[in-house]
């Protein structure tokens, strides 16, 4: 690999002895990986039969999973290279919590925190921008998680709705990206000396809009997949200086390396940080900070009813018949299905976690898990619901094979013996999507954007 001479310079200053070995290792492999995913109903064999080993993270593996396998379409594992996976393992979201994670992107972070939160509380994952924020949705529509808001905010903007509000907010920042290079080689045209301090000043300002968002008492996780003192330790000890913060001690997986004082500013509680080199730990790169407001936590206060005022979404909300409609179906469907703050968009349907405040002001890509769509006198159920819904959470099931199921995601009809009406398809355990019986056949509902 060629890289720029400036950066061999920096890294031999930096690192000195060390230099010739980190530099090798950019000419190694990348490491590929994925996690499985534990609020699925079971473990995904064909994966793990291909995976070359264990990672230190929870439900992580080394290898790599075919993307129009059954495991990935169903949202059984996530393709996530190994020394990012530590981010949200270390982040260590805890079950009712109220999680941020700001810069969320493709989503391997965020499907790694609302798995952890065992998918409960609230989990926002923001992405400013529109095309990526689409992708973000459909991994986190994939991986199945209920209590999930996606949006499409600028950080300032964001922290404008929700002061104060967040028990924990990862920052997973835009960075130089150094620690991409070997998977992703187009980024070394993208470097130049001055490219880590330009992309700390961003990382600033997201941070601060981040502080307006983080309760007294919270925890800010901040993270980059770059190797650049600017963005790490220095933007590490700005943060010290600015905000009443502390920085606790990660605990150190094999391989990590503690962050360098001589880097920042000099103060010694920089060691609590965690380096990620490719010459020491099995991945590509990674830096994580995790530190604590110190501000008082002041005392809960009884909530008030809010009399006079229109309930919360009330411009969004379901007529009775709609209501009647969406709650008669699940009700067949599904006895525990019973989503307590439904809105709708236009024709469609979602059920809203309850921890999420007002939707109005906010551009979203998903304002909780997608139910369905409203027909004339009917309800269409949603894709994003099948993958959310256990096998045996569901009254009306056909098990189809593999070959079937190949056809099925190709949008073909299947020859079934199960009662007329909705269905939901399963293979191996997987739920795979929706179908309809009608005398003796299946119609195939699953999404033609998604076919192959």
């Amino acid at each position: 690999m060629q890289l720029p001479a400036a950066f061999i310079e920096k890294y031999h200053r930096l690192l000195g002895d060390e230099a010739e070995a980190f530099l090798a290792s950019f000419d190694q492999e990348s490491q590929s990986g994925f996690r499985t995913n534990p609020l699925k109903p079971g473990e995904p064999s064909a994966s793990l039969a291909t995976a070359s080993g264990k990672t230190q993270v929870t439900n992580g593996y080394f290898g790599k999973v075919a993307g129009k396998s059954l495991d990935h379409v169903t949202g059984w594992v996530y393709s996530q290279e190994p020394s990012a996976m530590t981010v949200g393992e270390l982040a260590d979201p805890q079950p009712g919590e109220r999680v941020l994670d700001l810069c969320a992107a493709p989503g391997g972070k965020s499907t790694q925190l609302i798995a952890k939160m065992g998918d409960q509380g609230l989990l926002v994952a923001n992405e400013i921008f529109k095309k990526r924020a689409a992708v973000l949705a459909e991994n986190l529509e994939r991986w199945g998680g209920k209590n999930v808001v996606v949006t499409n905010e600028d950080p300032a903007h964001l922290a404008e709705h929700f002061p104060a509000f967040f028990d924990r907010i990862l920052v997973d920042a835009p960075c130089s990206g150094e620690g991409m290079f070997r998977k992703e080689p187009a980024g070394i045209d993208y470097w130049t000396p001055d490219y880590p301090a330009e992309c700390a000043n961003r990382q600033k300002k997201i941070l601060e809009s981040a502080m307006g968002m983080l309760r007294p008492g919270g925890t800010l996780v901040y993270s980059t997949c770059t190797f650049a003192p600017e963005e790490d330790e220095q933007v590490i000890s700005w943060l010290l200086d600015k905000y009443p913060l502390e920085l606790v001690e990660l605990p150190k997986l094999a391989g990590m390396d503690d962050g360098r004082p001589d880097w920042g500013d000099g103060k010694p509680e920089l060691t609590r940080a965690a380096r990620l080199f490719p010459h020491h730990f099995q991945g590509e790169g990674h830096f994580l900070a995790k530190l604590v407001d110190q501000r008082p936590v002041a005392p809960a206060k009884a909530k008030k009813k809010r009399r006079g005022k229109r309930p919360l979404d009330d411009d969004l909300a379901l007529t009775k018949a709609e209501q009647a409609l969406v709650g008669d179906w699940l009700a067949a469907m599904g006895p525990d299905l019973h989503p307590a703050r439904l809105v709708k968009f236009g024709a469609q349907v979602y059920a809203v976690p309850a921890a999420m405040p007002a939707l109005t002001g906010l551009d979203l890509m998903r304002p909780g898990l997608h139910l369905g769509t409203l027909k004339k006198n009917r309800f269409e159920p949603a894709h994003a619901l099948a993958l959310a819904l256990a096998p045996a959470a569901v009254s009306h099931t056909v098990t189809i094979d593999p070959a079937d199921w190949q056809r099925y995601v190709h949008g073909d009809t299947l020859a079934v013996t199960v009662p007329k009406g909705w269905a939901l398809v399963v293979c191996q355990g997987h739920s795979c999507g929706w179908g309809k019986v009608v005398n003796g056949t299946l119609k195939n509902f699953y999404p033609k954007g998604l076919r192959f």
